[in-house]
């Protein structure tokens, strides 16, 4: 790596501590940006996030337990809508800087609007399969799962609100959030890129407010709100979307810190024993019971996924700080051993939509089967590697249309 290459990763804020670059050194390490300018890290652990969804999105194989939410509070959906953002900030940021602001908000909406239709033929996908498996393959048990059964219950209303985003689908919950939060982006992006600070501290203003107060975008038919309550999940997001603004110009939003280090890699190692010793894990269940009763409020004091609550929150900013800090993940993402994550990655969208499909049409074929770690194996396997051929055709393409000569 050159000198100005180095100096810019600095400021950047991506060499990590300076005792680790002691024991990796940044000459010595692969290169993090691709030649079209892509940040390889982001690239591998997008990859990473996809391939934990997907198995987790295929319940009662062996191989959920190595999953990361096995190892600390929060999960792979958590790194998604995080890793969103700061894809959003890398793409989106200097639009917003320069030239017109109809065209960049344009820019924004246009994919928040491929998600939208993404979403909607991936729900008939889905509905098509378990309402195959259950005529013809006697599995009508399936039609009881993922939130379907409304659609049998109360077709007329179901069907109205599976296009308004009122009635979502079990495992399909996160790309209505994503689109949510795209269309709220011009104006994250509006104040971030002037007041970053004052951007952060609305945001958690707003997470904090939702919680409180319960507030959440509605159902319909079924009572309650979303899965994933898009005025908590976008704190996640916010933080994301200043962190990718601010390397698209070799800034960097949040700064190393030794004690912040430190403190990140302490939770980070409490959550793991938290979840691995019993006794442990007791005790700090009780210590929390001990806060509600003096008064916490509920987001404080338990591991809620609608409302994002702090323990999962501060996890999911430990990991990535922690990870984010280590130049050791610099070379590895440069690897040809991360090569199929950063494959996945690059596609993010259409891994995250076929795999999607794929997995529940997994769990169609795991419905009748307890834990087997060769069958598991096999199918789980079998999906990746169809994941990675779609990975491999689409960049190839890619590829293949920019070497094209103009005519």
């Amino acid at each position: 790596m050159s000198q100005p290459e180095t100096a810019t990763y600095r400021a950047a804020g991506l060499l990590g501590p300076s005792w680790i670059r002691t024991l990796w050194s940044p000459a010595t390490s692969g290169a993090i940006v691709t030649p079209g300018g892509r940040d390889a890290r982001l690239d591998m652990f997008r990859g990473i996030a996809l391939v934990m969804i997907f198995i987790n999105h295929v319940p009662g194989t062996i191989y959920e337990s190595v999953t990361s939410r096995n190892f600390g509070f929060s999960d792979a959906a958590e790194a998604f809508v995080f890793m969103s953002g700061m894809a959003a900030g890398l793409a989106y940021s200097n639009r917003f800087r320069t030239g017109s602001l109809w065209a960049a908000i344009a820019k924004v909406w246009a994919r928040a609007r491929q998600l939208y239709f993404v979403h909607i033929a991936i729900t008939m996908l889905c509905l098509a399969i378990f309402a195959a498996a259950a005529k013809w393959f006697g599995l009508p048990e399936l039609l009881t799962k993922n939130n379907i059964s409304a659609l049998f219950q109360q077709p007329l209303s179901t069907l109205v609100g599976i296009p308004l985003l009122t009635h979502q689908l079990g495992y399909l919950n996160i790309l209505p959030l994503y689109m949510t939060l795209l269309l709220a982006t011009p104006l994250f992006l509006l104040v971030g890129l002037r007041k970053p600070w004052l951007m952060l501290g609305l945001s958690i203003a707003l997470w904090a407010a939702a919680a409180q107060f319960r507030f959440n975008l509605p159902n319909f038919p079924n009572p309650g709100g979303w899965f994933f309550n898009p005025f908590s999940w976008q704190l996640l997001f916010v933080i994301g979307l200043l962190s990718g603004a601010a390397m698209k110009v070799g800034q960097r939003f949040i700064p190393y810190r030794p004690a912040i280090f430190a403190a990140a890699a302490a939770f980070l190692v409490l959550s793991l024993l938290w979840l691995r010793i019993p006794q442990l894990g007791e005790a700090g269940r009780a210590m929390l019971a001990g806060l509600a009763n003096a008064g916490a409020p509920f987001y404080i004091t338990n591991f809620d996924k609608t409302f994002l609550a702090l323990p999962r929150l501060l996890h999911a900013l430990a990991l990535f700080y922690f990870f984010g800090h280590l130049p050791i993940m610099r070379s590895l993402a440069g690897s040809a051993i991360a090569a199929p994550f950063r494959l996945l990655g690059r596609q993010g969208l259409a891994v995250f939509s076929v795999g999607t499909v794929l997995s529940l049409l997994l769990q169609v074929v795991k419905t009748p089967r307890q834990p087997d770690p060769l069958f598991d194996g096999l199918i789980l396997g079998g999906g990746i590697l169809a994941l990675l051929a779609l990975a491999w055709v689409l960049t190839r393409t890619a590829e293949l249309s920019r070497a094209r000569p103009a005519v």
